[in-house]
């Protein structure tokens, strides 16, 4: 895809961050919007800056596959197809630097519904009806640099963000093993300053652990809070991934300051030796000087 005028695009996650920030974007090239949060009245405030662009708001759970399909229809119904597909939406669960086995299940059930269980959904839902209609499109799905490290920490958000590497690179290779006219994009941030650490807000009473919401370490709290300072913005990150889309890119990572820990981890793969990941507190500390290097 490289013009958008007049095509339609959906987002989902579009309430707040990123999402947003995409459907600003996306307002500005000229397109409808079909927009997707859990948070109704989030996504009505970013309705609202949008200067009267054609727009369409759904409350979605996208861990629900019938509230996707609710979705797809709605899309189809409104606008008669769909060009750019935006699979979004992520959760973090709080206390996110613990050890795997600290984590209840509720955290990796929430996670995984959100982070992996929607970008399947958003697929099974759209990727069939966008092929048989034969006009070109183009997919953005939200992965992460976590997707492409690994170590102790955010070990919940990080595996289900390697998921989404794994079928966003399958949703590639399968559209041009069928010749499909439709392109894929994977989004791979690094800090971004968004709202995702504060998701426990959005979360279901059912997936709420018995013994209440993680918290961090006080040091571990003042990090993250002086890495955000110093992150990126969601309206740079919509750039990039625009940019991504018009030139069919399927890789497209906001920063080069992780390439180092992913080569790593790359090369003890390929020589068959155990990787030195770093430590939950160096770790953060080096992620917090990475993207000041890189802001």
């Amino acid at each position: 895809m490289k013009d958008f005028s007049g095509k339609t695009a959906v987002i989902t996650g579009a309430g707040s961050g990123i999402g947003a920030a995409l459907a600003g974007l996306a307002a500005a090239q000229g397109m409808n919007l079909v927009l997707a949060d859990i948070n109704l009245p989030d996504l009505e405030a970013v309705a609202a800056t949008l200067g009267g662009a054609p727009v369409a708001l759904a409350r979605t759970d996208v861990a629900d596959p019938a509230s996707v399909q609710t979705l797809a229809d709605m899309a189809w119904d409104r606008f008669g197809g769909v060009d750019l597909l935006c699979n979004n939406a992520g959760v973090v669960p709080g206390g996110r630097h613990r050890l795997v086995w600290d984590y209840p299940l509720e955290d990796w059930r929430w996670a995984f519904g959100v982070n992996v269980e929607g970008v399947v959904n958003g697929i099974r839902s759209f990727i069939p009806r966008m092929i048989a209609d034969g006009r070109p499109g183009h997919v953005l799905n939200t992965a992460s640099v976590a997707g492409f490290v690994s170590g102790a920490g955010s070990a919940v958000y990080g595996s289900s963000k390697h998921a989404v590497v794994r079928i966003t690179e399958a949703l590639y290779a399968g559209l041009r093993d069928e010749g499909a006219p439709i392109g894929v994009t994977m989004l791979c941030p690094g800090l971004v300053a968004t709202r995702i650490y504060d998701a426990e807000r959005s979360r279901p009473d059912s997936l709420r652990p018995e013994l209440g919401r993680a918290q961090e370490s006080q040091e571990l709290q003042d990090i993250a809070d002086n890495l955000y300072r110093n992150a990126i913005s969601p309206e740079v990150v919509a750039e990039q991934a625009f940019t991504g889309i018009r030139e069919d890119k399927l890789y497209v990572f906001t920063s080069d300051g992780f390439d180092t820990p992913i080569a790593e981890r790359t090369q003890a793969i390929l020589s068959r030796t155990n990787p030195q990941f770093a430590s939950l507190l160096s770790l953060s500390k080096s992620d917090a000087q990475i993207e000041d290097a890189a802001s």
